[in-house]
């Protein structure tokens, strides 16, 4: 459904083209999880939920794939302003 949108997002994680936010670094740590990790989720997995941020209106998109360790994990993501994509948060499913 946001194939677009999700074959965007792989070529910015390609290119190193994005920015992980303070919070989404905190619960990379927080659940034994790497920024390969992260990579991996979104170059592998698929957009599940399209959520309107309602502070920004921004649309921002929740990504469920595998960690490198093959268990469950989720990313949330969106591209700002600037067309850069942010990883605004991580975690294990």
């Amino acid at each position: 459904m946001h194939e677009k949108v999700l074959l965007r997002m792989r070529q910015a994680i390609r290119t190193r083209e994005y920015y992980v936010t303070t919070h989404a670094d905190e619960e990379m740590y927080d659940d034994d999880l790497s920024i390969r990790d992260v990579e991996r989720v979104v170059a592998t997995g698929r957009i599940v939920e399209r959520q309107k941020d309602p502070q920004s209106s921004e649309w921002k998109y929740v990504i469920h794939g595998v960690s490198l360790d093959s268990e469950a994990a989720a990313v949330v993501a969106k591209f700002g302003f600037t067309d850069r994509l942010v990883i605004i948060t991580v975690y294990r499913r």
